[in-house]
């Protein structure tokens, strides 16, 4: 076992440790079968294609349609621990540098046809490989991967360029969608406005503005499940409404989160009608500035915004309203790669001293030549929580430092569209990841990354990503993100760090077989799910 791993496992356990509130199922519960479940999703899909986007308005509604080669155990907590999902079976090569998986026989396509090895490797070559044209958000995240090959019918490998220990938990990545290979052979954009997987329900109807519905799969591989006879996705961006179809029992659940103040007006309404459960977030807002666009091509600049922030005071009163709470760098806190907390408070704009801070902020501002009063515009995500509060807390300390910023807010289903052109000064950018791991909640920053939105361009940053990646020992892991944690917040301020998230899920005490993780993007197969009545 190298020490890589054995900090992987040491991250399970200490997840585990944080995960707050009771489960109230277990894997051994005897499920009931039928119903429909019904959960409110605050996004529209802007695209069907995972492999393009992400948001939750694409994996909550369409997941239940797909399968992936490996997915997490969906009754771990930690939400790190892979399982087998169209993998019956799977080998490493002693060098790390080949992996083999064995696929189960007899999976079928929707339409009826069966999948092959054949289809993961054109759904893989896609994600790693893709053609001009063609996006691909997590390519940057595999690029230890040299080939993808199908030997035979029922057997993938992939072939590594080097050893990179958190492949396995990579490749459970919730987004991988497996795709019909005849169907990408013949249009490879056929999966943005289309829908065809093996997952355990069937896609039924997209009303836009609306609902999203999907029914069993009768000739689901895994027999006996689904429990549920279908699932109803609705549209709604509105918290209140969100919360008010909770409380009238018009719906079960949200997978994402309600606020603190949402779940204790659930729970005063509902009593034992509600069961809550909470974990820790692997996600985090931060704020991206386009490095082609003056001012902000200035470090100085940028490093005077994130001077501006009271992060420590922020934490105090955000965490009251809305579902942030940590002060946290590049890992969520308490986990093995995090920040020790005196280590942090010597980044730029981590101080305690926040007076010495925006005194700085605004010395650095005269440097540059900004006048006083500079303005420009703020663009937000037009989700209540936390984007909101969060938005209105930036604008204000920016304002504290002589600054006049106007918020522009974005509906949802545009905001990824927007972003992808470069249409912004300042944004409301963001991180959320399936597993908290460097390796998967970094790529975004490196200079080839599609998910680099503000476009800075910095080989130090690349080098020191690549180096903690393949480093064995976990000391030397650290260094190096330390190293690259400093680069990317302090010495170039490339983007600015918030505050971490927590995750809060108020749901009838009648939905069974779903257990909450420290990411919203995991566990939406559905297949486990059940109703009591």
């Amino acid at each position: 076992m190298t020490l890589s791993t054995a900090g992987r496992i040491t991250l399970g356990l200490l997840l585990a440790a944080l995960l707050a509130a009771p489960v109230p199922v277990t894997a051994q519960d005897k499920p009931r079968l039928g119903g429909e479940l019904i959960f409110p999703v605050p996004s529209e899909p802007p695209s069907y294609d995972a492999h393009e986007e992400e948001t939750f308005g694409v994996i909550h509604p369409l997941a239940p349609l797909y399968s992936t080669i490996l997915k997490v155990d969906p009754f771990d907590k930690t939400g790190t621990k892979p399982v087998g999902d169209l993998a019956e079976s799977w080998t490493i090569s002693k060098d790390g540098m080949t992996y083999t998986f064995k696929l189960r026989r007899g999976v079928k396509f929707h339409d009826g046809s069966e999948m092959t090895s054949k289809d993961v490797k054109a759904s893989y070559d896609k994600i790693i490989f893709p053609p001009a044209g063609v996006k691909s958000l997590r390519k940057a995240a595999y690029d230890v991967v040299e080939v993808v090959e199908a030997p035979d019918p029922y057997t993938v490998r992939l072939r590594l360029k080097r050893p990179e220990a958190s492949l396995l938990l990579n490749l459970a990545s919730p987004w991988n969608w497996i795709y019909k290979a005849d169907i990408l052979a013949k249009d490879i954009h056929w999966y943005e406005k289309n829908v065809m997987g093996t997952g355990p329900f069937k896609f039924v109807e997209h009303v836009k503005g609306s609902h999203w519905v999907g029914k069993k799969n009768p000739d689901y591989w895994d027999k006996g499940k689904p429990y549920l006879d279908s699932y109803r996705a609705i549209f709604i961006s509105s918290s209140a409404a969100q919360v008010a179809a909770i409380r009238g029992e018009r719906a079960h659940i949200q997978f994402r989160s309600f606020s603190p103040g949402e779940r204790d007006s659930l729970v005063q309404a509902l009593g034992s009608k509600i069961t809550v459960q909470e974990s820790p977030w692997d996600c985090l807002n931060f704020v991206s500035m386009h490095h082609d666009k003056k001012p902000f091509d200035d470090k100085r600049v940028r490093r005077a915004l994130s001077l501006a922030l009271d992060r420590y005071e922020g934490s105090k009163a955000l965490s009251r309203i809305t579902l942030v709470k940590d002060v946290a760098g590049i890992q969520v806190p308490g986990t093995p790669y995090a920040t020790p907390p005196a280590e942090l408070e010597k980044l730029a704009g981590y101080g305690r001293d926040i007076n010495a801070n925006r005194a700085e902020a605004k010395r650095l501002l005269r440097e540059a030549g900004v006048p006083d009063g500079f303005s420009f515009t703020f663009k937000n995500r037009g989700i209540p929580h936390p984007y909101e509060p969060l938005g209105i807390w930036l604008i204000d300390q920016w304002r504290q430092i002589g600054l006049n910023v106007k918020q522009e807010t974005i509906e949802a289903s545009s905001y990824y569209a927007m972003l992808k052109r470069g249409d912004f000064e300042v944004v409301m950018d963001f991180q959320c990841g399936f597993i908290v791991e460097p390796d998967l909640d970094l790529p975004r920053f490196v200079s080839t990354s599609d998910a680099n939105y503000g476009k800075h361009k910095d080989k130090v940053i690349d080098e020191l990503f690549v180096k903690q990646g393949r480093a064995n020992d976990i000391e030397e892991r650290k260094r190096y993100l330390r190293a690259f944690e400093k680069r990317l917040l302090d010495e170039e301020t490339h983007v600015i760090y918030t505050l971490q998230w927590h995750r809060i899920i108020p749901h009838s005490s009648k939905v069974h077989g779903w257990t909450i993780t420290p990411s919203h993007y995991l566990n939406n197969q559905l297949d486990t799910v059940w109703l009591s009545e």
